[in-house]
């Protein structure tokens, strides 16, 4: 592979394969004693099972102080001139 001049090469079609890299994944050199390694930081294309784990995650941390639905879309929003007054 060459650099180019601002920098960049390409990896190679299989790695990108092997490693599930595709647009949007983010990856890092990381230098050592034999020279640099390529590390996957995120993959682009995360399984449903990831969006399941993490919406379990954020179950229960966001706290609206009691409001109900209504009122937290009108406090997220603001009020809305054109529905009159309630």
């Amino acid at each position: 592979m060459r650099v180019t001049e601002k920098g960049q090469v390409t990896i190679p079609k299989d790695i990108r394969d092997r490693l599930k890299i595709g647009p949007g994944s983010e990856v890092d050199f990381v230098a050592d004693e034999k020279g640099a390694r390529l590390v996957v930081l995120s993959k682009s294309e995360p399984s449903p099972d990831d969006f399941e784990s993490w919406l379990g995650s954020m179950s229960g941390t966001l706290d609206t102080g009691g409001m109900t639905t209504d009122e937290f879309m009108e406090w997220l929003r603001g009020p809305r001139d054109d529905l009159g007054p309630h």
